[in-house]
């Protein structure tokens, strides 16, 4: 029988899926950007980093705050969830300035307007560096999970 928690835990492993293949993704069309014709693969796949991102932390505060899983008392004290919080806290750091300047960017293909994307092969960079971190909040969340 399907239970809640099990549901919960299934979408937050497919947004993690959904996640590094969309940064991926986005990291590699950035990298190919040279007119604002190569601008719609880069929101495709920025959109699916936000759902992706939207399921993470969804599911991820339910989980673990919502009293469906281990409880509040056993995730704050787990040095491997706080150790995931931060790398987390990181990512969010590091998608600042790419999410900002594609906000920026899609209001002016919007309007018709010209943007500068000089500035493409720094976000690409932004975005690789997030991939690592996800891979080892994976790491983090196995041993968690384990109770190492």
């Amino acid at each position: 029988m399907l239970t809640l928690r099990y549901l919960l835990a299934v979408s937050h492993l497919f947004a993690l899926a959904i996640g590094i293949a969309a940064v991926y993704a986005r990291g590699r069309a950035l990298r190919r950007v040279r007119s604002a014709t190569d601008l719609p693969a880069v929101f495709l796949a920025d959109n699916w980093y936000g759902v992706a991102a939207l399921l993470w932390i969804t599911t991820g505060l339910w989980r673990a705050f919502g009293g469906v899983e281990k409880g509040t008392d056993y995730y704050l004290g787990s040095h491997w969830f706080i150790g995931k919080l931060t790398l987390f806290g990181l990512v969010l750091l590091l998608e600042f300035k790419p999410m900002i300047t594609l906000i920026r960017w899609r209001m002016a293909v919007r309007k018709g307007a010209a943007e500068d994307l000089r500035v493409a092969p720094m976000l690409a960079r932004l975005t690789f560096l997030q991939v690592p971190l996800l891979l080892l909040m994976v790491l983090m969340a196995a041993a968690m999970a384990r109770g190492l």
